[in-house]
């Protein structure tokens, strides 16, 4: 396939950095713990990204989905402006085979991977972002076929005291307050935000609440965490071509209570939490008696994570249980049991120069029995600056409510799916010098019993059936620099993922899901700042799809400080590019954001 920019390309890679959410001067101090096994940075034998707080605050994006598609190989399609309505895809995969996780509490949808980003945190509130590529089955279970994605929240200490109100097109309206404060041995954190719009065409209005709540208490920290989202918004064409007037309501929720406790050489870590979430749809938004779905999941889980350090290495381990639970006019009632056990070990040679982590995960479902899903992690520390590093393991899905149970006016479940399954493999090698972090990674994955919607005639309905063998591989590249002009430092970050897609058998005569994965994903980001006050940053993002088709978007913000006030202008898609991310709904053009935030 042609590749468009190819100049650019070539002149980028060599030129610079390690993604957009890389801060250099940070990595070595910063310790992966969505790996169950803590570890530093440098010593990962994976493709890990860190989204930093600091690159949070740099970059132009408002909301979660934003900055996720500042990462090469992170393909978010969203369906509207703020993030509404967003699928999450890691290196070609499905929006269900991305786990998410907040504070390593897993927190996916039984319903639908559509939901996975329901419950998105508002970035005043996120610490960092880890990202994992690749496998992820062994240490975390289901779901993370593709990947995971970790968000770790901040703690009273992480933040200042602020509130802010931004204004913009479409009638976009954002409030936030977001306060900390000490109270003796506690410390309590606290977030509020409206966000509002009139939407960007017919029927695309939205009204969002979020509010966040943490506390950590005792000199031995117990962290009490609870989130809520609620998410109001007309759909204009989500879910079909000649759906115009749909509407939809979601609510997500999660509690959650962890510590971490040390005794000598052991480190355990256990969690108590309940995720919820509601989703309420309407095929005509004023006519909710015409077609109407309401789905209501519970999940209720604990969970042991642990890691014992002695003379042959460090050793991981931990079990998770957990009872889902769903209430719905189209699925029916159902529930399950689901268990996850793994065990890994960290070997040292050579002076410490090699290290090997063989490991293996067995997980339960009450429908679908035992599995286990082995995988192994090796690295070379060549010097101070190179590392190399290979991986492969064995992941799988299980099906969701929808896959098994929907019925519905033009789709219908299959109660007899199984899960689907994949081995990957990966080899990679990263660059740590002072002034420049660089890393190239090469991946593949054959995958089996994939699922996908499919009919023999036209006029029939969908029926989700395990009909696809898929193989994925590919290249990715990610470079970071900062740089000085002047007496201030300047930040330039650069990510390239290539994926090609084979789909090896498709035994149907019409597929809902024909392959649309980004071919090809450039992102760029570059933060300046010449004088004390003032500052800019701004984004470029390159897709080319499995159909031909590609487009470029540029986003820019301007951020000026004056005391304790600051003043942002963001401005999203300033070109005004014709695309389109999923299904047929467009993108708005361009749009701008007016914000003012107080400190105190």
């Amino acid at each position: 396939m042609k590749i468009r920019f190819k100049p650019f390309v070539l002149i980028g890679v060599f030129t610079a950095q390690f993604s957009v959410a890389q801060q250099v001067q940070s990595l070595d101090s910063v310790t992966i713990e969505s790996t169950r096994i803590d570890l530093p940075f440098k010593e990962n034998s994976r493709t890990i990204s860190v989204i930093s707080s600091e690159a949070i605050e740099q970059s132009p994006a408002t909301n979660l989905a934003e900055l996720l598609q500042q990462e090469a190989g992170i393909d978010i399609r969203r369906q509207g402006i703020y993030g509404m309505q967003s699928d999450l895809y890691i290196r070609g995969g499905s929006f269900d085979q991305t786990l998410l996780l907040i504070d390593g509490i897993k927190v996916e949808d039984p319903q639908t991977g559509h939901h996975t980003l329901n419950i998105a945190l508002p970035l005043e509130v996120i610490k960092r972002i880890e990202i994992i590529k690749g496998p992820a089955a062994r240490v975390f279970g289901q779901n993370a076929f593709t990947g995971a994605i970790n968000i770790v929240t901040k703690s009273n200490g992480d933040l200042k005291n602020n509130i802010g109100f931004q204004l913009g097109s479409y009638n976009q309206q954002h409030a936030a307050a977001t306060v900390g404060e000490r109270l003796g041995n506690t410390n309590l954190m606290g977030h509020a935000s409206v966000n509002s719009s009139d939407g960007y065409r017919y029927n695309t209005d939205f009204d969002n609440h979020n509010y966040f709540l943490k506390s950590s208490f005792n000199t031995n920290p117990i962290d009490v965490i609870a989130t809520f989202s609620e998410r109001k918004f007309g759909g204009n064409q989500f879910y079909a071509i000649d759906a115009k007037e749909q509407y939809e309501e979601t609510q997500s929720s999660l509690v959650g209570i962890s510590t971490v406790m040390h005794r000598g050489d052991l480190k355990i870590s256990p969690q108590l939490y309940w995720k919820r979430n509601q989703d309420m749809y309407l095929y005509i938004r004023n006519k909710p008696s015409v077609y109407r779905n309401l789905h209501i999941s519970n999940k209720i889980g604990a969970q042991i994570n642990a890691s014992y350090s002695s003379s042959l290495g460090v050793t991981g381990f931990g079990v998770d249980v957990a009872k889902v639970t769903m209430s719905s006019n189209r699925l029916g009632d159902r529930d399950r049991w689901m268990g996850n056990f793994f065990l890994e070990h960290r070997f040292s040679f050579l002076d410490d120069k090699l290290d090997v982590t063989p490991g293996v995960a067995v997980n339960y479902f009450s429908e679908f029995d035992f599995n286990a899903f082995p995988g192994i992690d090796l690295g070379y520390t060549i010097n101070d600056s190179f590392r190399l590093y290979a991986n492969a393991g064995y992941t799988y899905r299980v099906p969701t409510y929808n896959d098994l149970y929907y019925v519905g006016s033009r789709d219908v479940g299959n109660e007899n799916l199984v899960p689907e399954k994949a081995i990957s493999e990966e080899i990679g090698l990263k660059y740590f010098g002072e002034t420049l972090t660089a890393s190239v990674a090469f991946f593949n994955r054959d995958s089996d019993n994939l699922i996908d919607y499919t009919k023999e005639n036209e006029a029939d309905k969908w029926q989700s059936n395990n009909l696809k063998s898929l193989n994925s591989n590919g290249i990715e590249v990610q470079l970071s620099t900062p740089f000085k002009i002047g007496q201030y430092i300047q930040n330039f970050n650069l990510g390239y993922t290539y994926l090609n897609e084979d789909l090896k058998a498709v035994r149907a005569n019409y597929s809902k899901y024909i392959i649309n994965s980004l071919n090809h994903h450039l992102t760029a980001n570059v933060k300046t700042q010449f004088t004390k006050n003032l500052s800019q940053s701004l984004v470029y993002k390159f897709a080319e799809r499995a159909t031909g088709e590609s487009y470029s978007v540029v986003d820019v913000q301007i951020k000026l400080l004056v005391g304790q006030l600051e003043l942002t202008l963001t401005g999203n898609n300033v070109f005004n590019t014709s695309y389109i991310e999923t299904g047929i709904v467009p993108m708005p053009k361009g749009n701008v954001l007016f914000g003012l935030r107080a400190f105190f």
